[in-house]
């Protein structure tokens, strides 16, 4: 069994102002990082608009679209924090995003590949059902999570996210549904401020790990160790979800933790061996975060090498 990447083009359309750390030279920075690998490569399909009313009521989805602009750049959040922008070539790219998320999952669960990492953009872990903040528009895998229960009937899931900023749109929309386990660490305190390990949810499902400035790779595994896999194991999902940010590494310029490119491979290897004696290997990972161009592209490909030799 292989690896799927599923990456296009369009996401390289999505255009940011001048300044923006969430840029095109991201995706272009990991597709070729990634370009050598032996991977089955696949082209993220558009969403459908139902795909994406799993968790966006559709009078958002419809305003997404309304506020594409013919020129320059549309600012879609500018009440929260004036970060999340439209361009005219921005549309495809969106939907893309979700689109290949979702047709991960399916490749997963129908047995083509044992992972999958989707490198698209715009990120998606901080929109909120008809909020977009922090770059992001859709919830990318959390309609991918939905899809899995709602669509493929699996009985529970786990979503991962190790952004360095908390997963506030994830948790947002996963976070009524006990079927969806939502794990997020994430520098405390850092923007949106949210995350606190006292939040647990509703339902007992969401399980917060903040970590503290400057603190440094090792501590981080030894949290996933001591919090994180037991919480996993308890929850026995049917997939994991990986929202796969990679803005905690050391260089990155918005944020104060020390990962290095080994933390993240020793942090992917955990979490595919707890896949493997979980749910049969079975791991779909989302791009999301990660601003410091090289480490980037440094940290996406061992995150990926890591799910080319996970065991099944």
């Amino acid at each position: 069994m292989k690896t799927a990447l599923l990456t296009h083009a369009d996401g390289l359309l999505h255009v940011t102002p001048a300044g923006m750390p969430e840029q095109v030279a991201r995706l272009d920075y990991i597709q070729s990082a990634l370009a050598d690998l032996d991977l089955v490569r696949v082209d993220p399909p558009l969403a459908t608009d139902a795909q994406i009313a799993l968790c966006h009521p559709q009078d958002y989805i419809d305003r997404v679209r309304a506020q594409m602009p013919a020129d320059g750049f549309a600012g879609l959040d500018r009440e929260t924090d004036a970060e999340t922008f439209l361009s005219p070539t921005s549309q495809n790219a969106i939907w893309r995003a979700a689109g290949g998320a979702v047709r991960a999952v399916d490749m997963v669960l129908d047995g083509e590949v044992t992972n999958a990492f989707v490198a698209m953009r715009p990120p998606g872990h901080h929109a909120e059902q008809s909020l977009p903040m922090g770059f992001c528009i859709f919830g990318n895998v959390a309609i991918a999570a939905k899809h899995a229960l709602e669509v493929r009937g699996l009985a529970r899931v786990a979503v991962v996210d190790f952004d360095v900023h908390h997963g506030n749109g994830t948790q947002a929309l996963l976070q009524d549904d006990p079927r969806a386990l939502v794990v997020t660490s994430q520098q405390m305190p850092l923007w949106p401020g949210t995350g606190a390990a006292s939040d647990r949810g509703p339902h007992g499902t969401v399980l917060n790990v903040p970590l503290a400035p400057g603190t440094d790779g090792a501590h981080a595994i030894a949290e996933y160790t001591r919090v994180v896999m037991p919480a996993l194991i308890k929850h026995q999902p049917e997939l994991i979800l990986i929202s796969a940010g990679f803005d905690a590494h050391q260089d990155d310029p918005l944020a104060q933790l020390n990962w290095t490119v080994d933390t993240y491979a020793r942090l992917t290897d955990m979490l595919a061996e707890t896949a493997r004696d979980l749910c049969k290997g079975r791991v779909v990972s989302v791009l999301e975060g990660g601003y410091d161009l090289d480490a980037l592209a440094a940290c996406a490909r061992a995150h990926v090498q890591s799910l080319m030799k996970a065991p099944t």
